[in-house]
Formats: C-alpha cells, structure tokens, sequence
C-alpha cells in the first residue's frame, strides 16, 4: 500500500509496493513462522540464517537487519530497538484460543513487528493478525488518507490496535474472576481452586507481555526515535498510557484472585476446623461413658454392684446423665 500527492494505491507483489513512490506500507505475513529464520540453522560462529522469500526482499529493500526479523518470527519478548535508518518495535496481540492440550480457552500470542523508517512501514506477522488486518482495512477502503500523516502515525494505528487487544482481554478475565468470587462465598468446591489457578496463570501471561510492552513504547513516544514525528509522539505517548493502566488492572486482578485464593483456603481450613470440632465433641461425651462401661465390664466375682437388681439401671440413668450434661454444656459454650 502506498500514498502520495492524495493518491492511494495497494499491491500484490512485495517490489512493487517497495518501489512505489510516497509514504509505502508492507505488510509481509510468514505462515511457517520461525521456518523462514531458524534458530537451529545458526553456524558455529552465531551467524544469523539468510531470510527467504518476500521477507528477504523487505529486509534487503528497506535495510532490515536479519536479527529484527528473526526476533519477530522467533517470537521474542516485546522489546524495541532505535537505529538511524528505522525504529524497530515488537509488540504481542494477545487472544483466547482454544488450548492445544486440552479443550479450555488459553491466552496465546501473535508476534508483530513493526519497522517505522521516513517514508515506510513495514510490518512483518506470523499466521496473520486480526489487529495489522483491522488497520488495513481500514486505510485501504476507507481512511487511506491516514497514510499522509506519516508512517509512524500507521504504525501507531496498529500499536494502539493491538494494545485495545490487551483491554478486551482483561475484561473476560474481570468477568471471569467475579464469577469465581461468587462461588468461593456461596459454594466453594474443588473446582473452584482449579479456576482460580488457571486464572492466575493467565494473568501472568498478561503481565509477561504488558509490562515489556510498556517499556517498548515508551522509547517511541518520548522522542527518542528520529523516524517518529513531534505531532505522532503524543499518539504513542496515549498508548503508553493505556499500557499503564493495564499493568495497574493486572496486578489489581492478580491481588484480587489471590484474595479469591485464600478465601477458599480459609473456608476449606474453616470447614475442617468444624468438623473437627464436632468429632471432638461427641469422642468427649463418648469417654466418660466408656470409662463407666469399661468399669462395669470388668469380670471379677467381688464387686458389690454386680449384685444389687437395679445395678443396671442405674448405670444407664447414670450414664444418660452424664452425656445430657455434657450435651447441655457443649450446646451453650457454641459447639454445638
């Protein structure tokens, strides 16, 4: 896609965009991910595999270091890097997808580069990306005059896009862990302890990606990029902003399960605690009364008890009394 003298126009082949006068954005999508810049492929030396591809054409046409792109498809931490012929900037759309283990949602990532020089952008995905889709779309039908504001003004579109991401997120997991509190207090089960757990793990995989996130951003917007425009740092400056508030709610939503954890924990151990409670209390009535029947049972000749008719009865009286008055003593001291 390119944009010059009000003229917007899109392309199929990666050198024609490149080619194109004006403000040029490449979008150039890697399906096998990593394949095209394997780890492994490294030589003994640590050099970095050539790319192939439409991605060595955007590497060699716009000056791209093969490390940047490997970064990208090897799906490194978010992170950024300021160099004279581009600013580089690896950000995470975050989404629920179903595991591939087991049949519940879990938060995966998509890496997406984006590369902001003086009059291009180019930004490079793995399998796609709702959020790089969504801006282009938007530029190429209907609002392609954004283009004239600069690259660096589309790449904060797909920045600021993919950071919504983060909020949208965030709000199914505050759904989530309402519910959660709502049967710790009513009916905690073990179950229960299950959610919250997972809960937690995938509020670490947000921080994990909002936090460098964060960092990342900020080198862009406090003027610290030459390819990033006076007018365009205020844009990426409300982007970290946004990533701010997020690190806030993630952390306020870590505290609130962890409370939600030890809830559970503590009605689990109350629970307990009055069962044992009432155990304890019927093994007190049950002792004297065993003493008593242990007395009784003794088998000698010369015991002056055994020989008197109502012996019986009166040890059951007797007994019967006992536990009434421990029963009336447990019932008022609240254990009963």
């Amino acid at each position: 896609m390119s944009y010059t003298d009000g003229e917007a126009a899109t392309f199929e082949a990666v050198t024609a965009a490149a080619e194109a006068p004006g403000t040029t954005w490449v979008w150039v999508d890697s399906p096998d991910g990593g394949a095209a810049l394997d780890r492994d492929d490294r030589t003994a030396t640590g050099a970095v595999p050539e790319p192939t591809g439409d991605i060595a054409t955007v590497t060699e046409r716009f000056g791209i270091h093969p490390l940047h792109v490997e970064d990208v498809l090897g799906d490194a931490r978010p992170k950024s890097e300021l160099l004279e012929e581009y600013a580089f900037l690896l950000v995470k759309a975050a989404r629920f997808r179903v595991g591939e283990t087991t049949f519940l949602e879990e938060i995966r990532t998509d890496p997406v580069g984006v590369f902001v020089g003086d009059d291009w952008l180019v930004t490079v995905t793995v399998d796609g990306d709702a959020a790089v889709e969504a801006v282009w779309n938007r530029l190429a039908d209907a609002d392609r005059r954004a283009l004239a504001r600069g690259p660096d003004f589309a790449g904060y579109l797909v920045v600021d896009r993919v950071v919504d991401g983060y909020f949208r997120l965030l709000e199914e997991l505050e759904d989530d862990i309402e519910t959660v509190e709502e049967r710790v207090i009513e009916a905690p089960d073990p179950d229960t302890l299950a959610v919250i757990n997972d809960l937690r793990r995938e509020l670490l995989s947000v921080r994990r990606v909002v936090w460098p996130t964060r960092d990342a951003v900020n080198a862009l917007s406090r003027g610290d990029a030459d390819q990033v425009a006076d007018g365009s740092e205020k844009y990426y400056r409300d982007v970290y902003d946004h990533l701010v508030q997020l690190v806030e709610l993630t952390e306020t939503y870590r505290d609130l399960t962890a409370g939600a954890r030890d809830i559970y924990l503590n009605t689990l151990s109350q629970s307990t605690n009055e069962v044992m409670r009432r155990l304890t209390v019927v093994a007190t009535i049950l002792l004297p009364l065993t003493f008593v029947a242990g007395v009784f049972g003794m088998n000698f000749e010369s015991m002056p008890e055994l020989g008197w008719p109502y012996a019986y009865h009166a040890t059951m009286l007797g007994m019967a009394g006992i536990a009434l008055v421990l029963v009336a003593y447990f019932r008022r001291e609240g254990w009963l």
